[in-house]
């Protein structure tokens, strides 16, 4: 098989493999855009506070969100109010860890993997969101400001402007109010009481209407899927597509052999941190790898940075924290990741070395092959497909539209 057709195999099953995870983190993103409140988003991830940073990395850690997955969440998480920090907390703690890459760390790598991933994932995040709160000024300067918008904000009842919107108005009236009628603490004359004018004769039909369009069931659902579908999904579609095709080149022309040759010390930790961070790789899927890494050779402490790197970081998850919030916040987050998991690797050898924890790694073997696809990511790979041209169709049509009322106006 020649390069390219190999290139292209493993393109399309690095897509067919990510598909259902990357179809669940638009899910997490539609409900929580629409169905979580915006207030409790910034009561709990609004501020660039320790505890906020803390909250979202416990938050991320369990759910399983592989690094394709989290980048819809985190997306729909920082467009609900999040600050920078919370949410880099929430993209480190997500991907390198879940429920089910324990259980299969427990099974292919041991206890200790077992033990030591999920803590390490949280410590890491925690220290990611604090050095963008440290180090990000603009961060820091966003999470103090008010979050409510200038059309939310109070009026003083002594602007200069007099608020009229709120009694210029009656759906019976046949005159507009006059606007000396608006009361203000500031007047020199008595505002007189006027009962009848606080209170419209379709007060009951309003009421009766707010209630009727209130979104239903089917409506929230309806709009989850838009949202979903839609702009969140093209918004990531460039570099979702990116990041699987720089993975498989990875897969393609980086063979296992390059990264063991580097021994277990302080340069295999750097080399498997710069070949983890572009990588585009989930946790539970980084763990069968790990394996083989281990069984080659490399150090415990070696084979973590790459659990902790890989997951975290890939070109899709860069290019989206640089649009999103920015260049300065991408490099803190790409120098958080690598140098917290080789201090963390550094000090897993230790731990292994000074208190004999060998027989804690247990070195299974993946009953997973890569080249066999379950009827279900292949169906979500199909329906993921097809929506990625629909949006594409339809971006296109709305192009070729504008130029056309363009050319005419001409």
């Amino acid at each position: 098989m020649s390069d390219i057709a190999l290139l292209a195999q493993n393109f399309l099953l690095l897509f067919m493999e990510s598909a259902p995870w990357l179809l669940l983190g638009l899910l997490v993103a539609g409900v929580m855009h629409e169905l979580v409140p915006i207030s409790m988003l910034q009561k709990h991830m609004g501020s660039a506070s320790a505890g906020a940073v803390g909250k979202a990395a416990v938050i991320g850690a369990p759910l399983p969100l592989c690094s394709c997955g989290v980048i819809p969440a985190a997306v729909g998480l920082r467009r609900s109010g999040a600050s920078k920090p919370a949410t880099v907390s929430f993209l480190v703690s997500t991907p390198e860890t879940g429920v089910d890459s324990v259980s299969v760390s427990y099974a292919l790598l041991g206890p200790l993997f077992a033990i030591v991933r999920p803590f390490c994932a949280i410590i890491s995040a925690i220290y990611a969101g604090m050095m963008v709160k440290w180090f990000d000024k603009e961060a820091s300067a966003t999470s103090n400001e008010s979050p409510a918008t200038p059309a939310e904000a109070p009026q003083s009842c002594c602007s200069s402007k007099p608020a009229v919107e709120e009694t210029s108005s009656s759906c019976c009236s046949s005159k507009p109010a006059e606007p000396v009628s608006t009361p203000s603490c500031c007047s020199t004359e008595k505002a007189q009481p006027t009962p009848a004018s606080t209170s419209s004769c379709c007060d009951s039909e309003s009421s009766s209407a707010s209630h009727a369009n209130k979104p239903g069931f089917t409506d929230k659902v309806a709009a989850i899927w838009q949202f979903s579908s839609g702009k969140l999904l093209i918004d990531i579609t460039v570099w979702l597509l990116i990041g699987l095709a720089l993975a498989a080149a990875i897969q393609t022309w980086v063979p296992t052999d390059f990264l063991t040759s580097w021994g277990d010390g302080l340069v295999a930790m750097l080399v498997m941190a710069v070949i983890g961070i572009p990588m585009y790789i989930c946790a539970t899927a980084s763990t069968p790898i790990a394996v083989g890494f281990l069984s080659a050779g490399l150090s415990p402490g070696a084979v973590l940075v790459f659990l902790l790197a890989g997951p975290a970081t890939n070109i899709s998850t860069m290019g989206m924290i640089a649009k999103e919030m920015g260049k300065r916040t991408l490099m803190l987050y790409i120098t958080s990741v690598m140098s917290a998991s080789i201090l963390l690797g550094y000090t897993l050898n230790l731990l292994v070395s000074h208190f004999s924890l060998q027989s804690w790694i247990a070195l299974g073997q993946s009953t997973h092959e890569h080249g066999e696809i379950s009827p279900i990511y292949a169906l979500c790979a199909v329906l993921l497909g097809a929506l990625m041209i629909r949006n594409g169709w339809q971006a296109l049509q709305q192009k070729m539209t504008k130029s056309s009322q363009a050319s005419c106006c001409h």
